[in-house]
């Protein structure tokens, strides 16, 4: 049976930390899902990750659908949590239900991840109204990287710290049954997260929110330089790197393959084949 938002609730409740990675296909959900993570998102981060793109903007529904499909075909335990890519979502709130919709009937996903403050909660409301869950997103939100700047921590100022506090209750308030946190001060997701009755899932945003999220190639050290919350488990690239320059070398020397990687036909069939 798989993870439910009222498992991730109870999770909050008692206290245990909550653990979310993305994936963007059925081997590395089934990987994650394995060594026990609880929740992944199907991020449009793979617009940068798998497709090359310098941000999530360019990423269709269609695509989030295809890679729903494989990462919900890959477990079967983890709540798996769409991320509705750039203006699917915030034109119109039916807009935004039919997206949802599609996520959860196409690409088997059992929530949805929307991003933006204020402006949203009319939108999760009628999401969550429909009976889909929503996982709201403040703080740095990626699909608005150029009304923000760029890649730039939010909420330093009282003023604005004050407003993403007001906007993660607001939210809250509208149904969503967990909150990102994203690129913001410490102290900040500190206090957002003891305001909240929900799970605050923090990706920069400190040490006290209730859970964290990183995204699979930052983790597993798959790019040369990850961002500042990220810390490398594992450095996969340097692996690659030699395992690929190996199997070059044995190609190039005659050294692979050998006779265990070979099939052979039997005596008989050799005779006949040769005419014997």
């Amino acid at each position: 049976m798989r993870t439910t938002i009222l498992n991730i609730q109870k999770m909050k409740d008692n206290g245990q930390r909550i653990p979310m990675l993305t994936a963007y296909d059925a081997t590395s959900a089934k990987l994650v899902e394995a060594a026990g993570i609880p929740m992944i998102l199907v991020g449009d981060s793979l617009g940068m990750m798998l497709q090359g793109h310098e941000t999530t903007l360019p990423v269709t529904l269609d695509e989030m659908i295809y890679h729903s499909r494989m990462v919900v075909r890959g477990t079967s335990k983890a709540l798996i949590v769409l991320d509705l890519p750039f203006m699917t979502y915030t034109v119109t709130p039916e807009q935004a239900l039919t997206s949802a919709g599609r996520a959860i009937q196409e690409g088997g996903a059992g929530a949805v991840k929307m991003e933006g403050g204020a402006h949203m909660v009319q939108t999760v409301a009628r999401v969550v109204q429909a009976g889909i869950p929503v996982m709201a997103h403040i703080g740095l939100t990626p699909q608005s990287v150029h009304k923000l700047g760029g890649w730039r921590i939010q909420g330093r100022d009282a003023v604005t710290a004050h407003r993403l506090i007001d906007e993660a209750i607001a939210l809250e308030q509208a149904g969503a049954f967990a909150i990102v946190l994203e690129t913001i001060p410490e102290q900040l997701g500190q206090e957002i997260t003891n305001k909240l009755h929900i799970p605050t899932i923090g990706i920069g945003a400190g040490a006290h929110c209730d859970g964290q999220v990183q995204v699979f190639h930052d983790l597993l050290g798959l790019i040369e330089h990850p961002p500042k919350h990220a810390k490398r488990y594992a450095k996969l690239n340097e692996v690659i790197h030699q395992a690929v320059s190996e199997y070059i070398a044995e190609v190039q020397d005659g050294s692979f393959p050998t006779d265990a990687e070979s099939f052979k036909m039997d005596e008989t069939t050799l005779a006949a084949l040769y005419g014997q």
